[in-house]
């Protein structure tokens, strides 16, 4: 399965949305910091439900860790300014998918760093900007999770490869 990535998400309810959906598609979670909440704050604990400890998930201080950690493996962001179509991207076992903050998505130095071909977009309506960072990332994960089988087999395999969190 791919592994899913926030890039200093700003609200706690999103990133306990998004634990949560991690577990039920079997994708690690990267949490790239600074983060402006704590890992124990009550709305995320509220949004991650039970599967907050379930998670499988990596607290990374900041975007150069999480860079040596994925070294070797594909990166692919998911943005509102990317030309990509989702849909027409073939994705990989073992990619990693990025996604922005919640307000101001991701730098733009960071995004010009990457392959176009590699920065997908959610086809949305005219004049639409953007959805919630937690419904993108759904919806990306299940695009995944469809194109590399899973949806054919009984259910996706938990993740083994977590790691603690760091304290910082």
């Amino acid at each position: 399965m791919i592994e899913l990535a926030l890039y200093r998400p700003e609200m706690p309810g999103n990133a306990g949305n998004i634990m949560r959906l991690s577990v039920n598609v079997g994708a690690p979670l990267h949490l790239i910091g600074p983060l402006p909440f704590f890992l124990d704050d009550k709305r995320l604990i509220r949004a991650g439900l039970d599967y907050r400890e379930r998670s499988c998930f990596t607290l990374h201080p900041d975007y150069e860790h999480f860079q040596q950690t994925i070294s070797g493996r594909r990166l692919i962001i998911a943005s509102s300014k990317a030309s990509c179509n989702l849909y027409d991207f073939a994705f990989q076992e073992q990619d990693v998918v990025l996604f922005g903050r919640e307000k101001e998505g991701l730098p733009k130095s960071l995004t010009q760093s990457i392959d176009p071909a590699l920065c997908l977009k959610i086809p949305m309506a005219a004049h639409s900007r953007c959805l919630n960072l937690s419904n993108a990332v759904a919806v990306v994960a299940y695009e995944a999770f469809r194109q590399l089988g899973y949806a054919r087999s009984q259910s996706p395999e938990p993740c083994q490869t977590c790691e603690a969190p760091s304290p910082d």
